[in-house]
Parts: structure tokens; C-alpha cells; sequence
């Protein structure tokens, strides 16, 4: 891959961790910022650059994270920096909605051309990949006159009050903050691991879902069905074969808007393009953010051209939305993505770490799967003898990563899984280095 680097890429702690510099921050953070904002790391960045983030001590972590599926490209990626830099020198806003520019339509040409479907399509820019979301709902309300929305078991769409009600998990996420939206209704969702009936099959697991929808709402009063291809905070969970596409299918056929929620699975980052090309469904509306701006905060919805048309003027959009500084980085992300063909690389760290890890879980009874796409990948750790979530041995196993000098996250709606987000820029020997710590602490603590 070519791809060169500020800062060398080795792992390295120097001291004591977190080290003074960091407890410095903290002591000032406690006086300022809000409780209720949490962070993985007790440590402070102070330069990130390929797979690795620098502390403020100095320390020399290696990144699984991403800064949860954002930094695709790398943290400082040199050609989206500079895309940064030109765009900021002309001018850093004018409000798409009062004066538009080039870029903004440059940005909704390109994501026509490779999101999903064989259709005519439209964008709309927002900032959060929570307003991606509520505005895709927006659409398929208005142009279906309906007002009924289905999410799914273990899901996640963020933390606005519409998308608390789509999300399926309490805490953290929606605990005491209601009420919440009306109208939402949660169905189950295919978890090959956890099924009570290891044998069912993808499609069988979606007419599960059909049923109840059929029974509990009525097709005809859905106004969209939104899930993740691949779930994220969830669990990393990828549905089984057949799920996604009989899904879509009875949405199709009841004439229900579905929506492909690809915050954190799009991008290359499932070894796809996006997740729904894997299984080759196409979506009415697709949302994105994450990677899609090499950390430029930017999302928005893309979808068929009859649906997004159907929303009065003025009634799509956001003072941000679209910024022209965060979709001038989208366009040089994407293109660097098509050069350097990150969706095969994602392939190739799925491969390094199926391989890896496969073999150590039949060693090893605490990891009860693995699973994931390209570099969206995870490890679920159970209780040895069944499938009893087993949460204290996730976070000892990322703690000690962590002290090792490896930031790995957690996730699932049992905080048992393991999850790994590397850039995909990240090059084989220091990616080679993290997955030894991670077996490492596998090694010590789950035996």
C-alpha cells in the first residue's frame, strides 16, 4: 500500500501509564467537562497518524479503534489534510441552504455512483450519523403517509430521541431520558450465535421477523424498517445468510421504505464498499457517516430519487449540513479508498485475523465466536461450558491490551465482545504486533 507516515509505526510506553501529563488533563477534565461524556482511554492524544496514537506523554499506542470506524484512512491522511487545507483558505461556510457550491454536488454524484442499486438517486448532508438517521425516517414518513417504524433486537442508530427509540439498548444509552418517540416497534433479529434454534436458517429467521410484524403492526402501516447489515454496538453481529434479503423483499412487496443503516459498516470497512453489497440487497435509502470524511464530521442519507423528492423544499437539511470543508475531505477520502483499493484490504485483515483467531478459540472455550466482515471484526467471550455472557473477562482482556500499549474497544448488548476496527491503513507488521498482545491477553486471562 502506498502510504507513507509522520510518525514512526511501533508501539511503544514509556513510563508510567497514564503518565503525568495525562492525569494532568484529567484533573482539569473533571472541573469542566460533563460527567456524562465517558472515554475508553485514561490517557490523552496528542498526535495520531496511521495505526498509531501518540499520548501527550509520549507513549506510542496502536489504534483498533478508529475513533470508532471514523478514521478509515488514517487520523492525518495526508491527501484528505491537504483537501482540508485548500477548501478551509477559500472559505470554511456559507450555509449550502443560502449559498451552494460545487462540492456538495460532486460528493451526492459520487455516492450515487457507488452506493448500492440500479437506480435513480438523490443525497442530502447532514453532521451525525443520528440525523442521518432521522432524516431517512423523515423521508419514508412523508412519502408514505405511514407512521410506523420497525428497528431490530441488539440494535444501535444513535442517541437523538428518535434514534434512543430505535436503539435497543437501555444503558447507556436511553436510561432516564424519555420519553421517547412513539411509533417504534423492535422485532428480533438473526444472531446465529445466540439462537435457541443453532439450525435456523437466515431466511427462516426473517420470516420470524415477518410474522410478528404482519401480526403486531400490519404491512400496511409501516413506514420503514431500518437495520444494520453488520450491527455495531450490538455486537458486531453479521445476521445469517438470507436474513437482509427476505427483509427487504416483504418491504418491497408491502411497500415499506428499507433503510440500510451503514454508519459503521460503510465505506470499505466491511470489505464491501458497503455491507448491503455483500449480500446484494439494495436499499431505498442508505445512511452514512463514519468513515465517510477521514474525520471530518459529515453524514447523510442516499436513496432513490422518487423518496427523497417527496419532501417539501425546506424541509431537509441543517445549518452545517454539508459543510464545505468536511465534503471537500469526503471526495479526496473516497478517492483515496478507490486508489488504494481499501475494500481488498479490509479483505486481507479479515483473513490474518480469521486465521489467528479460529484456531485459538478451539483452545480457548471463553471465546465462544468469532465473527465480522473485513475489518469489522470481533471475538464474544463467554462463560467456558455454555454461552453465559462473560463481560469481567472482556474488559480485563482490553485493559490489559491497553496496558500493553494496544487500544482495542468493547461492545454488545452483553458487553462480552471484543471488537476491531483497525485503519485500514495500517501495515501488516503493526497489525501483526496487536493481534499478538490481544492473543496474548487471552492467553493469560482466559485460560
Amino acid at each position: 500500500m502506498d502510504v507513507s507516515y509522520r510518525i514512526e509505526q511501533k508501539r511503544k510506553i514509556n513510563g508510567p501509564f497514564p503518565g503525568p501529563k495525562s492525569e494532568e488533563l484529567a484533573a482539569r477534565r473533571a472541573k469542566a467537562v460533563a460527567a456524562g461524556v465517558a472515554s475508553s482511554l485514561p490517557v490523552y492524544a496528542a498526535d495520531v497518524d496511521g495505526g498509531i496514537i501518540v499520548d501527550v506523554d509520549g507513549n506510542q499506542l496502536i489504534d483498533l479503534g478508529s475513533g470508532i470506524a471514523v478514521t478509515t484512512v488514517g487520523a492525518s491522511n495526508p491527501a484528505v489534510a491537504k483537501a482540508v487545507a485548500e477548501q478551509a483558505q477559500h472559505f470554511t461556510h456559507t450555509c449550502f441552504m443560502v449559498a451552494p457550491y460545487e462540492n456538495y454536488v460532486a460528493l451526492a454524484e459520487k455516492l450515487a455512483s457507488i452506493t448500492p442499486g440500479d437506480f435513480e438517486k438523490r443525497a442530502v448532508f447532514f453532521n451525525s450519523g443520528s440525523e442521518a438517521v432521522e432524516n431517512a425516517i423523515k423521508v419514508a414518513r412523508i412519502a408514505t403517509g405511514r407512521q410506523a417504524v420497525v428497528a431490530f433486537d441488539h440494535a444501535y442508530h444513535g442517541r437523538t430521541n428518535l434514534t434512543m427509540g430505535l436503539t435497543a439498548k437501555a444503558a447507556p444509552y436511553k436510561r432516564g431520558f424519555g420519553p421517547l418517540a412513539p411509533e417504534i416497534y423492535r422485532m428480533p433479529m438473526s444472531y446465529p450465535f445466540r439462537e435457541e434454534n443453532p439450525n435456523i436458517s437466515g431466511k427462516e429467521a426473517a420470516e420470524r421477523a415477518i410474522l410478528a410484524m404482519e401480526k403486531q403492526i400490519g404491512g400496511d402501516q409501516i413506514a420503514a424498517i431500518i437495520i444494520e447489515p453488520i450491527q455495531g454496538e450490538g455486537g458486531f453481529i453479521v445476521p445469517a445468510t438470507g436474513f437482509l434479503p427476505r427483509v427487504a423483499e416483504w418491504a418491497k412487496e408491502n411497500g415499506i421504505v428499507f433503510i440500510a443503516d451503514e454508519v459503521q459498516a460503510g465505506f470499505a470497512r466491511s470489505g464491501a464498499w458497503f455491507a448491503s453489497d455483500i449480500e446484494q440487497i439494495e436499499p431505498d435509502i442508505i445512511t452514512v457517516a463514519k468513515g465517510i470524511a477521514g474525520g471530518m464530521p459529515l453524514s447523510g442519507i442516499v436513496g432513490r430519487a422518487d423518496l427523497l423528492d417527496s419532501v417539501h423544499g425546506g424541509g431537509l437539511g441543517g445549518t452545517y449540513g454539508g459543510n464545505p470543508v468536511a465534503v471537500a475531505a469526503a471526495l479526496e477520502t473516497i478517492k483515496f479508498m478507490e486508489e488504494q483499493d481499501l475494500p481488498a484490504r479490509a479483505r486481507e485483515i479479515e483473513e490474518k485475523f480469521f486465521a489467528r483467531f479460529t484456531a485459538l478459540q478451539s483452545a480457548f472455550p471463553a471465546i465462544g465466536e468469532v465473527r465480522g466482515r473485513g475489518a469489522m471484526i470481533a471475538l464474544e467471550f463467554v462463560k467456558a461450558g455454555g454461552k453465559e455472557p462473560d463481560a469481567d473477562l472482556t474488559k480485563a482482556i482490553a485493559a490489559e491490551c491497553l496496558a500493553q500499549g494496544v487500544v482495542i474497544l468493547t461492545c454488545g448488548t452483553y458487553g462480552n465482545v471484543v471488537r476491531l476496527l483497525p485503519p485500514l491503513v495500517i501495515g501488516d507488521e503493526l497489525l501483526n504486533d496487536a493481534l499478538d498482545v490481544l492473543e496474548s491477553a487471552i492467553r493469560k486471562l482466559a485460560s
